[in-house]
């Protein structure tokens, strides 16, 4: 792992609406500094910045620990991302590998944009684009805690549960946000749809390899390019790869 460079962020100040739902500390990753014993727009009044374009433009392997800990915004819900995977260039799990396609389109794009795409014809699964322009090269979201608008999450998902099974899972997250590949391509650093704020960088994270690749080469299936925040509970399945990372 590349050390860490300075990011950027820009300087767009948002309206922050108060949080009608609060989400107890317990479902919280112990390792997120929070201001008190409940989630809120508390947090989001300290962070309610969007992040340049260049904190993107970077390795997908550095972008996707960065990731952990930020928000994601879109109507009233807003999500704090637990888990991500990497996906680069000439990696053989990276949808990339097939080339610039219809589909493949956006995640050669420059980083900061979305890439949305439909899994098993159901799942809407949200990738970040890394890199540079070209490159093709995503981080995709696997998983989420709520922070805010946990009844809109809880009708989109078709739950009552505000257990960690309403958002473990990318098919999850997709489904809670309320997006679909339409919304590939839009900048995730602009006001306004779907947005990524800053957030709290975790003080501990796990990696391991990532999952359901099985079609890749060796080296990629068994690569730790996997990143999660140790001690939540809002990590999807499987845990037991997941290992501190050095």
């Amino acid at each position: 792992m590349k050390n860490k460079k300075k990011r950027t962020i820009a300087k767009i100040k948002l309206p922050i609406q108060k949080c009608t739902t609060e989400v107890k500390l317990r479902s919280q990753p112990s390792s997120i500094k929070t201001p008190s014993i409940f989630i809120s727009s508390v947090l989001l009044e300290k962070c309610p910045l969007l992040l340049a374009p260049d904190f993107y433009q970077v390795d997908a392997l550095e972008l996707a620990p960065r990731l952990l800990g930020k928000h994601l915004k879109k109507d009233d819900v807003v999500l704090q991302i637990t888990e991500v995977e990497a996906y680069r260039p000439n990696d053989s799990a990276c949808h990339g590998r097939f080339g610039i396609t219809a589909r493949t389109a956006p995640v050669f794009g420059a980083g900061g944009h979305a890439y949305i795409y439909l899994c098993y014809g159901m799942h809407n699964m949200l990738n970040v684009v890394a890199d540079k322009e070209g490159n093709g090269a995503a981080v995709l979201i696997r998983a989420c805690a709520p922070v805010c608008g946990l009844e809109t999450i809880k009708q989109r998902r078709g739950l009552k549960t505000e257990k960690p099974i309403l958002l473990t899972g990318p098919g999850k997250v997709g489904q809670a946000l309320g997006i679909s590949p339409e919304w590939s391509s839009h900048p995730l650093f602009t006001p306004g749809g779907l947005e990524l704020l800053d957030g709290p960088d975790p003080e501990k994270i796990v990696v391991g390899p990532r999952v359901g690749i099985d079609y890749a080469l060796p080296e990629h299936v068994s690569a730790p390019w996997r990143f999660a925040i140790a001690g939540t509970q809002w990590i999807s399945a499987p845990k037991n790869t997941l290992r501190p990372m050095t």
